[in-house]
């Protein structure tokens, strides 16, 4: 026979797919219920519908289904009382064995400590705050925010992290200028293809065909603007941070970290910070500024962020990622305002947009002080933490020499030259994983230090020690 199929409510009105296969309707029943409860599919003490419900779904006579109840009642795989119906019997059959995990190794599988940079503690994000705004978000929601709406993004977001960047970055910020988006990678690939398309009403002279970057940084946001069709031009770096100066040759546009490089640790100092600017203004070019990590300042007053020096060449971006979670998958862009259109269309056509009440649950998270509370609660943890790394590598390995401490949530440990491929390996050995600076390295610039970039933001509290004592060991 052909394969007939129905999907009946089995249980508490659960739905439960069977198929029939085989050369007649009463075998081929009895095989698919004998497959469903041998697999865990159908549950012991699962109610099945009546032989008249499933004869219906299955257009099949009911006397079939009868007969196959009662044969598999026979065999022991279902029950039927007066009252209670048909249900699947508990067995003692012994179930299949799960596989078991894989035990780590010190080369392979998950490590059992992780100092890898990029990523906050996932552990504290704060759980009970979130649902309690979350549930006033959706509660005060209109019922037009649950369609489509703008491309720009919820309007109380926009509103509240105007206000918020605004204070806290020094940011100028109208609601109307930021664009929410599903992460700082996909602002950046919206800008890299208006870029690459032109956006004449922006003041961009002509298409962008090249985009400056920073010696160090992330691959993945590198290959994201060259898969736009960008050609990359490395700046270099010294001592003092990446080289703006470099600018004077290039037209287009440039992705800088001013407040805290990524990896390198450093603040953009003012001179170059100006050098930058007067660049975008005397040749119309563009800055993207990636403020990634600019909450967490510990020794000083925070950088504030360099659109502020002018908003019409600089485009700001940020993220939930560090200061929340990156699982959010909200960031947002604040846009020059010749850009604002261009940006939005190019966003209404890939059509991402992150959740509306995801992002109505950040608005009120802000708007009701938690996030303040949280940033502030996170930096206390983050500063002890850095402290703890400086105090274990002055006592354990004081040959160490560690920068970029003054901010974010990774520091650079300076190694012994050429050692550093043996000492992220001998880590792995360890089980703890850690990244080289080398990974972070463009390479058509000259080779760095041999370092560890060590994320120390990354563990929870019950990793940290262990961590912070795996390290210890593999370092000279």
């Amino acid at each position: 026979m052909t394969n007939d199929w129905a999907t009946f409510r089995a249980g508490a009105g659960a739905d439960f797919h069977v198929e029939l296969h085989g050369t007649g309707l009463r075998t081929g029943l009895m095989d698919a219920l004998r497959d469903a409860v041998r697999s865990g599919r159908l549950a012991p003490g699962t109610r099945l519908p009546s032989s008249r419900s499933l004869a219906a779904d299955l257009g099949i006579a009911r006397n079939t289904v009868a007969d196959a109840y009662a044969e598999l009642v026979a065999e022991g795989w279902l029950t039927a009382r007066q009252g209670s119906g048909t249900r699947v019997a508990r067995r003692s059959t012994p179930r299949r064995p799960a596989p078991s995990p894989p035990r780590p190794s010190p080369a392979r599988g998950r490590p059992a400590y992780s100092l890898m940079p990029g990523s906050p503690d996932l552990a504290s994000f704060p759980r009970a705050e979130w649902l309690r705004a979350a549930r006033r978000a959706i509660t005060d929601a209109p019922h037009e925010a649950f369609g489509y709406g703008d491309p720009r993004g919820r309007t109380e977001l926009r509103t509240v992290l105007a206000d918020y960047l605004a204070r806290a970055r020094g940011v100028y910020a109208d609601p109307d200028r930021i664009v929410i988006c599903s992460g700082y990678v996909h602002g950046l690939m919206l800008l890299a293809s208006v870029l690459r398309a032109g956006a004449p009403s922006a003041g961009l002279r002509g298409r962008v065909r090249e985009v400056a970057v920073e010696a160090y940084g992330l691959d993945a946001h590198w290959r994201r603007l060259t898969d736009a069709g960008l050609r990359l031009s490395p700046l270099r770096f010294d001592e003092r941070g990446t080289r703006t100066g470099d600018l004077a040759s290039l037209k287009g546009a440039v992705l800088l970290t001013p407040a805290h490089q990524f990896p390198m640790g450093v603040a953009l100092p003012p001179d170059r910070r100006t050098a930058a600017v007067d660049w975008a203004r005397g040749t119309g070019g563009l800055i993207l500024e990636d403020d990634y990590d600019g909450e967490f300042r510990y020794d000083r007053q925070p950088v504030g962020a360099l659109q502020g020096l002018d908003p019409e060449h600089v485009v700001y971006l940020g993220t939930a990622s560090k200061s929340l979670a990156p699982g959010l998958r909200l960031a947002w862009m604040v846009l020059p305002e010749a850009l604002v259109s261009e940006v939005v269309a190019a966003k209404g056509e890939s059509d991402w947009a992150s959740g509306t009440l995801d992002q109505l649950t950040l608005a009120e998270f802000i708007s009701s002080g938690a996030y303040d509370r949280h940033v502030r609660a996170m930096r206390l943890r983050y500063r002890r933490r850095r402290d703890q790394l400086v105090d274990a590598l002055a006592e354990r390995a004081p040959e160490i020499r560690v920068s970029g401490i003054a901010a974010g949530m990774h520091a650079v440990l300076e190694l012994p030259p050429g050692t550093e491929g043996a000492i992220v390996q001998a880590a792995a050995w360890q089980g703890l994983a850690v990244s080289g600076l080398g990974r972070f390295h463009h390479p058509s610039t000259p080779p760095g230090p041999d370092a560890l970039v060590v994320g120390y933001g990354t563990p929870a509290d019950s990793a940290w020690s262990g961590a912070l004592d795996a390290l210890c060991r593999v370092l000279p």
